[in-house]
């Protein structure tokens, strides 16, 4: 290429750009930028002056090379101060640390090997190149429709800039030499970029005087920024390596990149390098730790996701919140707090009293109890926390879960891959982020309770049809009694009679089996509990494997209506044999403590799963046998709980189940004093 023809395209550039920086210092002076844009366009004419002077053999390579940093350097300030950074960010720092690093290395490149300052050299270049392009994507990407119709031909222009730069670097790179086509082409380049920017000058009065860059795009973009360097980085050292290994070098070559490409996609699918990232980025780049506005929809989005599994999908929000593994919930059943749900952890068996003085606090205090701090000398954190709590695997955070100022579960959440410090901004967020999800939860069960009573309401039509059958069968009854004194010696009458009788008794038969329910008024009154136990057994005794019973402790009283209660048990012990095979063993066994009678039925049957036991136990209208309502767990457990005990399940697919019932002891001589 004819030095005339590079002189005449980097003048055609200088010019253009020498015309663009009068209105700049003149009528566009209180337009946004115009400072930073008028060091850029002046930084743009010096630079081609520059490059004509090299051109021509008039000045030397290291002031056109300081020029053209001063150039890059520049148009990076312009799109920082577009986007709205503050100097004093990390991606700010970070830029800057660039262009000093190339600033000496331009300086102490003729003390450096040729091959290696100029590879470092194109290297750097490339990646400022590869800066503003980003910066030029953020740009343009986070603003409005009318943001985007502003700034669209500034983007173009200054984006048309740093592209070329990176395509004849990276043709330098690739060739190992400069394009001198290329290089005389770039003046007449960046001289068509000039009537863009000044389109976009004339529009500038509807630039926005900041940019939100989405925490989504940067993570990404830092992702992508910090491959591009590492693959640079690496490719230069595997240059070095075939460049003094002789004859294997090109072998040493090949083996350094492959690995150096596996230990990066190694990097980058890792959970905990991505978590420290997000931690990072959100830590050094932002006033505020979260996208609030991200996390409240994926919060939301969660939360609403339709189906079952609402527990654990509680749980997954939480933890996202905080880069947390997993975790488990509690909520709040009667008495007592009771696991619910876990995520990505074993599920939890330890129950929480409701009135416990660690429930009592989280309720009344309403904070996120951080397991790994010392709380302040004020926090008056009761004693001791639970056992159990010390035990979970990896607990961290308790999470209340607070509805209407009462305490509704919490969730204990895992310690995260990567360190979260605990600020308040990250506490409100839990705080509120449990509320939110208590709502849910709440009205889950709210949901439940309705769909509850909606079935006992279908039951009770059931029953009215039910009493319309033994209307009519009763009506059938009465007219044989009625013709019986007629016909009583007809012996095909006989026979109608028979058949109606039989069909009319097996069909009540049925009905009485589904709905056997008590006549007569309940009655509590002081019970022994070795006699109805006795009293239930014999009554199953016909019943293979038939049951045994072990009385540790006679005399116990316990107080009850007599025929639900034996109700009640029959029907476990009934459970009970139906699931153990003819050969297998039920043991009833009663004993007694201070304060309470211990019931235990136990069998050696086929056993129930954890989630069985929790989802479908206890579950009205819900019954795995084929002539079942569903029912009989359901109101053992509900005519318990009105004693004011309790009944536990432990049981193991395949190695048997045992129900404890825990009643109240009944005690006259204490009810007497009390009196």
């Amino acid at each position: 290429m004819p030095v005339s023809t590079a002189s005449f395209s980097y003048a055609s550039a200088a010019l253009a750009f020498a015309l663009l920086c009068v209105p700049l210092l003149t009528r566009w002076r209180g337009r946004p930028h115009t400072r930073l844009l008028a060091a850029a366009c002046a930084a743009m004419v010096l630079w081609s002056g520059a490059m004509i002077a090299l051109a021509a053999g008039v000045l030397s390579a290291l002031p056109a090379e300081l020029l053209e940093l001063a150039r890059g350097a520049a148009w990076t300030a312009v799109l920082f101060a577009m986007l709205g950074l503050r100097p004093a960010g990390t991606i700010v720092r970070f830029s800057a640390g660039l262009y000093v690093a190339l600033l000496a290395l331009v300086i102490a490149e003729p003390a450096l090997p040729h091959h290696v300052g100029f590879q470092l050299a194109v290297a750097g270049r490339m990646g400022a190149a590869v800066l503003g392009m980003l910066l030029i994507e953020q740009l343009y990407r986070n603003a409005g429709t009318q943001g985007r119709w502003a700034i669209k031909f500034a983007c173009l222009g200054i984006g048309g800039i740093f592209a070329y730069d990176f395509y004849m670097y990276s043709d330098m790179l690739l060739f190992r030499e400069l394009n001198p086509e290329l290089w005389a082409a770039r003046g007449v380049v960046n001289a068509l970029t000039a009537p863009l920017l000044a389109l976009a000058l004339l529009r500038s009065a509807s630039w926005s005087s900041h940019f939100a860059v989405s925490r989504r795009m940067l993570f990404h973009s830092a992702a992508l920024i910090g491959s591009a360097v590492y693959l640079l980085a690496m490719s230069s050292a595997a240059y070095y390596l075939r460049f003094v290994g002789g004859e294997w070098g090109s072998l040493m070559q090949l083996a350094f990149l492959f690995g150096a490409s596996m230990l990066l996609a190694g990097v980058l699918f890792s959970g905990s390098f991505r978590a420290w990232l997000k931690v990072f980025i959100s830590k050094h780049f932002y006033r505020y730790n979260y996208d609030y506005r991200e996390e409240w929809l994926s919060f939301t989005r969660t939360l609403s996701h339709p189906g079952p599994g609402l527990g654990e999908r509680t749980i997954q929000a939480l933890a996202a919140l905080v880069e947390s593994p997993g975790g488990a919930l509690w909520l709040r059943r009667g008495s007592r707090c009771e696991p619910a749900a876990q995520w990505q952890t074993a599920p939890a068996a330890a129950c929480e009293p409701a009135d416990s003085p660690f429930c009592t606090f989280i309720e009344r205090r309403q904070w996120v109890v951080d397991l790994g701090e010392q709380a302040p000398p004020d926090a008056q954190l009761p004693a001791q926390l639970p056992a159990w709590l010390h035990a979970f695997p990896r607990a961290w955070l308790v999470v209340p879960l607070i509805l209407h100022g009462r305490l509704l579960g919490f969730t204990v959440l895992q310690r995260p891959r990567s360190a979260v410090a605990l600020n308040w901004e990250v506490l409100d967020l839990l705080k509120v982020a449990g509320t939110q999800a208590a709502s849910y939860l709440a009205q889950q069960e709210a949901d439940t309770a309705l769909m509850l009573a909606r079935q006992f309401d279908s039951f009770n039509r059931l029953s009215t049809f039910v009493v319309h059958d033994l209307k009519n069968l009763v009506a059938q009854l009465s007219l044989l009694t009625a013709n019986a004194e007629k016909h009583r010696d007809n012996p095909e009458f006989q026979r109608d009679m028979q058949d109606t009788v039989s069909y009319s008794v097996q069909k009540m038969k049925l009905m009485l089996q589904k709905l056997s329910r008590s006549a007569t008024p309940e009655h509590a009154r002081p019970l022994a509990v070795d006699q109805v136990l006795t009293q239930a057994v014999a009554l199953k005794s016909a019943f293979e494997p038939r049951p045994t019973l072990q009385v540790d402790q006679a005399g116990l009283l316990v107080l009850a209506d007599a025929e639900r209660l034996e109700r009640v048990l029959g029907h476990l012990i009934q459970n009970a044999i139906e699931a153990t095979p003819k050969d297998g063993k039920v043991a009833v066994r009663l004993n007694g403590s201070a304060d309470a009678v211990c019931i235990e039925i136990a069998d050696t049957g086929q056993g129930m799963s954890a989630e069985f036991v929790r989802e479908r136990l206890f579950k009205p209208f819900d019954s795995t046998k084929s002539a079942g309502m569903g029912i009989g767990a359901f109101e053992s457990r509900e005519y318990i709980h009105e004693l004011g005990g309790r009944l536990d399940v432990r049981s193991e697919p395949l190695h048997g189940t045992t129900f404890t019932v825990s009643l109240p002891l009944y005690r006259a001589d204490a009810i007497s004093q009390a009196a």
